[in-house]
C-alpha cells in the first residue's frame, strides 16, 4: 500500500523521524555535520510505500513492515522494517537498510537505532559510499551530541571496490580501532590505526588526523616530505597549510638539513574574479658553505635567500596582464634548495601586457634572465653576469579584416630598449686579448622597427599561382656603450677587425622589397595514390642593408641563424630584427607530397637560394659572425632538403639536411624516426652539424638521442631515454622510471645520470612519488651526487 505517512502518523513523529533517517549526513563523512528540523523544505511532500503498517497501542509503537520505501525532499530510505518508538522516541531501521541522500551518497547499514532529534544513536555494520568515490566501512557506529560521530573497528580508502572480486583488499585501505568524525570541526581523526597496502599492512599510525574528504580548505599540517644531496645532507620538510579565505592562503614550510640547517619558506596565494597572484619567500643561514664544491659561488655564503611573486589577470578578454620576478641573494639559491617554481636553470623575471584579437596581436613586457649555474663569480663562462635587462620590448602586429588592392596587408612594429651591466663575449683561447665572439656590449642599445608588407595571389587557368610581394621597413637605432668596455676590445677576431670606437651613436635604415613567387602545383593520381608535384621559384629585390659595415650596430634578437628547408622560402632569412637583408636574392626549389589508399603519406622539398646582385648580408660578420657557416654566406647556397613518411599506424620518419653546393658534402643533418608497436612508443633522433670555430665548436658535433616508453597494463608503464655524443664518445644522459597509476592511488620512480663532455664529472639522482587520493602526496629525491673519473 502507498499512503501519505503523515496521515498514519503523528507530525510531530513524522518530522523527526525524517529529519533522520532520510536526511543523516554520513558520519565520519558528513558534508554538512547534521541538520535540524529548521533545514528541511517548507512543504515538502512525504510517502511511504510498505506492505504492512502495524500500530501497537500497548508498547506504543508503530512499525512499516515489509520493503519499506520513504520518500522525502530528494531522499529515500529502504529497509525491511522502520519501528517508531513514542515512548522513548527512538527510530529504529532494520534489514538491509540503504539511504540514498539528495546529493547521491549512499549509506548501508544492518540497523540504525537513533533518536528522533537525531543527536545521539547506534548503527550497526555500517558502510558508506560518497559521490567522490571514497569509502568508510565499520562493524559499528555511535553518534552523540549530534556532532560526533565514532566508528568501531573501522576502514578508509579511496579505490573503488573491484566488482569482479569484491573481497579483494583495495590497494590502499586505512584500518583503525576507532574513527572520530567531528562534526564542527570537519576533522576525521584516525586512533590506533595501521596503513595497509593490497592488503599488507607496511606503517602503524598510534594517532593522526586528517580534514573531512569533503572539505576542499582547511589550516593544518601537510604531508611531510623528504630529499638529500650531497652538500645538504638529507632533509626533512613539514608545511603547515592556513585557510584563512576561500580566496586567499598562506603555506608555511620548515625543512631540516642535517649538514646546513634549517631552511623557512612561505607562500602567500589570492584569487579574484579576474586572476590570481603569489608571492614566495625563502630563507637559509647555512650551517657548512665549505660543503660546497669549489665551482660554485656559493661557497663563502653563509645567509642565502629569495624573493619571488608570479600573477595573471584578466582586464578583459582580450586583454592580459601579469609578472613572474625573481629577486635573490646570489644566483643559483633557489635552484640549488629546489624551491618550487624558481628552480629552472634559466628562469625569466618579466612584467607584460598582452592583447589578442583575432588577427591583431599587442605584447608589451620587460623581462631579464637569471641563468642559475654553478661556476665561479667572474668566470668567463659565468653567464649570468652578462645576461642583459629587456626595458622594454614591444611587438604589435595588425592585418586588416577587408582586402586592401584585393591583396592582404600586414603591419608590424618591434621596439626593444636592452641594457647590460657587463661585456659578454667569448675570448679566444690562444689570445685572451682577442674575441672571438662577442653578444654585447656593455651599456644600453635601442632600437624601433616599424614594417608593412602587402602580398595577393593570382590564378592562371593552367594552374600557375603567381604571388606579387612588397614590403616596406624603416630603423631607429640608438647605443650608448661604455667607453672602457669599448677601448678595451682590442680587436676582433675573422679579419682582426677593430670593434671600432662609437659610444653614443644614433643610425636609421630604410629597406624596402619588392618580390615575385610563382609556384605550379602539378597533380597526378592513380587508382591508389596520388601525387602533386609543386615547382617554385621566388625573387626578391632591394637596395644594400645599410650600415653593415659597421659592427658596433647591436644584434640581439639575431644570433641564431639555420637555414634549412623550413626556411629557404622565407622572405628574411635572419631569426630577428636587428639584423637586415639586403641586395637580391632568388629561392628555388621543388615541394612533393602524396598519399596512398593503405593510409601512407609522404612529402619532400629540395631546393637553393642565390645572391644575384649587392652585398650578400651572410657574409658581412658582426660580432656574433650570424652568417658564418650558415651556407648563405656564397653567392650560390647550399642545397637543402628535407623529406616525411608517415604511416597509419604509428610510423613516422623525417630526414633534413644541408649539402655543400660544390662538393654536396654533409654539412647539417637532422634525422628523426618514432614508432608504436602495440603498446610500446619509441622515438630516435640523430643529429650532425659540422665544426663551427667562430662559434667555439672546434670540432663536429654528432648525438644520438633515443626515448622508448611502454605500457604494461592499463596500469603499469615505464621509460627510458638516452643521448649519447658520438665525437666524444661520452653518455651524455640517460633516465630510467616506472610509473602505477589508477583512480585512487599514483606511484612513480625515477632514476636520472648525466656527465660532462669535457670534465668527464658524473652526476646522479633518484626520485620517487607517491599520492594517495584524498590523502595527499610526497616523495623524495636524491640531490647529485658528483663524481670524478
Amino acid at each position: 500500500m502507498s499512503t501519505r505517512l503523515a496521515h498514519l502518523m503523528g507530525a510531530t513523529a513524522l518530522a523527526t523521524l525524517c529529519t533522520y533517517t532520510l536526511l543523516p549526513q554520513a558520519p565520519a563523512l558528513a558534508q554538512t555535520g547534521g541538520l535540524d528540523v529548521s533545514d528541511l523544505p517548507q512543504g515538502a511532500q512525504m510517502l511511504l510505500t510498505a506492505d504492512n503498517l502495524i500500530y501497537d497501542n500497548d508498547l506504543n509503537t508503530i512499525t512499516a513492515a515489509g520493503g519499506v520505501q520513504i520518500e522525502y525532499a530528494g531522499n529515500s530510505l529502504v529497509a525491511d522494517r522502520v519501528i517508531y518508538d513514542r515512548r522513548t522516541s527512538r527510530v529504529v531501521a532494520r534489514g538491509r537498510v540503504q539511504i540514498i541522500e539528495e546529493d547521491g551518497n549512499r549509506i548501508f547499514a544492518d540497523e540504525i537505532d537513533v533518536t528522533d532529534d537525531f543527536r545521539d544513536g547506534f548503527v550497526n555494520a555500517l558502510r558508506i559510499e560518497t559521490v567522490d568515490k571514497t569509502y568508510f566501512a565499520a562493524e559499528s557506529a555511535e553518534r552523540s551530541g549530534g556532532q560526533l560521530t565514532t566508528f568501531n573497528n573501522g576502514v578508509y580508502t579511496a579505490c573503488e571496490p573491484c566488482r569482479e572480486k569484491p573481497g579483494k583488499p583495495p590497494i590502499w585501505q586505512i584500518k583503525a580501532q576507532k574513527i572520530i568524525w567531528n562534526g564542527e570541526s570537519k576533522t576525521v581523526r584516525f586512533e590506533g590505526s595501521r596503513f595497509e597496502f593490497f592488503g599488507m599492512p607496511i606503517a602503524y599510525l598510534p594517532f593522526f588526523e586528517v580534514a573531512d574528504p569533503t572539505v576542499k580548505r582547511k589550516s593544518g599540517f601537510l604531508i611531510p616530505g623528504a630529499s638529500y644531496k650531497e652538500e645538504m645532507g638529507v632533509g626533512i620538510s613539514v608545511p603547515y597549510y592556513f585557510a584563512f579565505s576561500p580566496t586567499y592562503d598562506l603555506t608555511v614550510t620548515g625543512t631540516y638539513y642535517t649538514k646546513q640547517g634549517f631552511l623557512g619558506e612561505a607562500e602567500w596565494r589570492q584569487r579574484f574574479d579576474n586572476g590570481q597572484y603569489s608571492i614566495k619567500i625563502a630563507g637559509i643561514k647555512q650551517q657548512d658553505p665549505e660543503a660546497w664544491d669549489a665551482s660554485t659561488v656559493n661557497r663563502s655564503e653563509t645567509g642565502r635567500g629569495m624573493i619571488g611573486s608570479k600573477g595573471q589577470f584578466r582586464i578583459n578578454p582580450r586583454w592580459t596582464f601579469g609578472w613572474d620576478v625573481l629577486a635573490q641573494t646570489d644566483k643559483n639559491f633557489s635552484r640549488t634548495y629546489g624551491i618550487d617554481g624558481f628552480s629552472d636553470t634559466v628562469q625569466t623575471s618579466q612584467l607584460y601586457l598582452t592583447g589578442l584579437d583575432d588577427r591583431n596581436f599587442f605584447d608589451l613586457r620587460a623581462f631579464h634572465f637569471d641563468v642559475q649555474e654553478n661556476v665561479l663569480d667572474g668566470s668567463i663562462n659565468a653567464r649570468n653576469d652578462k645576461q642583459p635587462w629587456v626595458l622594454p620590448s614591444f611587438d604589435y602586429s595588425y592585418t586588416p579584416d577587408e582586402a586592401v588592392a584585393g591583396g592582404e596587408l600586414n603591419f608590424d612594429v618591434n621596439v626593444q630598449n636592452i641594457y647590460r651591466d657587463s661585456l659578454s663575449g667569448n675570448l679566444n683561447s690562444q689570445n685572451s686579448g682577442i674575441y672571438e665572439r662577442i653578444d654585447g656590449i656593455e651599456g644600453l642599445a635601442s632600437r624601433m622597427t616599424a614594417e608593412a608588407e602587402w602580398k595577393r595571389s593570382f590564378v592562371s587557368s593552367g594552374g600557375l599561382v603567381v604571388t606579387p610581394i612588397l614590403q616596406a621597413r624603416g630603423d631607429a637605432i640608438y647605443t650608448d656603450y661604455d667607453a672602457n668596455t669599448v677601448n678595451g676590445i682590442t680587436s676582433f677576431e675573422l679579419n682582426n677587425t677593430a670593434v671600432g670606437s662609437d659610444v653614443r651613436s644614433s643610425y636609421y635604415r630604410y629597406m624596402a622589397t619588392a618580390g615575385l613567387e610563382a609556384r605550379w602545383p602539378i597533380l597526378f593520381s592513380t587508382s591508389s595514390a596520388s601525387h602533386v608535384l609543386e615547382p617554385m621559384a621566388q625573387i626578391f629585390m632591394r637596395p644594400d642593408a645599410p650600415h653593415q659595415d659597421r659592427l658596433g650596430i647591436p644584434n640581439e634578437d639575431a644570433q641564431s641563424l639555420v637555414f634549412d628547408a623550413t626556411t629557404l622560402f622565407e622572405r628574411d632569412k635572419f631569426s630577428g630584427y636587428d639584423r637586415i637583408e639586403g641586395g637580391t636574392r632568388a629561392n628555388v626549389g621543388i615541394r612533393y607530397s602524396g598519399s596512398f589508399a593503405n593510409g601512407w603519406t609522404t612529402q619532400g622539398l629540395f631546393g637553393q637560394s642565390y645572391h644575384l646582385a649587392g652585398a650578400n648580408p651572410y657574409a658581412q660578420t658582426d660580432l656574433v659572425h650570424a652568417g658564418a657557416y650558415s651556407g648563405l654566406e656564397t653567392d650560390v647556397s647550399d642545397f637543402v632538403g628535407m623529406i616525411g613518411i608517415a604511416s597509419p599506424n604509428g610510423f613516422a620518419f623525417s630526414a633534413g639536411a644541408r649539402f655543400d653546393e660544390k662538393t654536396f658534402d654533409l654539412r647539417r643533418t637532422d634525422l628523426k624516426t618514432a614508432a608504436t608497436f602495440g603498446q610500446l612508443t619509441t622515438s630516435l633522433q640523430y643529429a650532425y652539424i659540422e665544426a663551427q670555430p667562430l662559434y667555439g665548436f672546434e670540432d663536429d658535433r654528432q648525438e644520438v638521442t633515443g626515448v622508448a616508453k611502454v605500457r604494461f597494463d592499463e596500469n603499469w608503464s615505464g621509460f627510458a631515454s638516452g643521448t649519447y655524443d658520438i665525437e666524444s664518445q661520452t653518455l651524455v644522459k640517460n633516465d630510467y622510471g616506472f610509473s602505477y597509476g589508477d583512480e585512487c592511488f599514483i606511484y612513480s620512480m625515477t632514476y636520472s645520470r648525466s656527465k660532462n663532455r669535457d670534465t668527464q664529472e658524473v652526476s646522479q639522482s633518484f626520485g620517487f612519488r607517491i599520492s594517495l587520493r584524498t590523502i595527499g602526496d610526497f616523495g623524495t629525491s636524491s640531490g647529485e651526487l658528483n663524481t670524478s673519473f
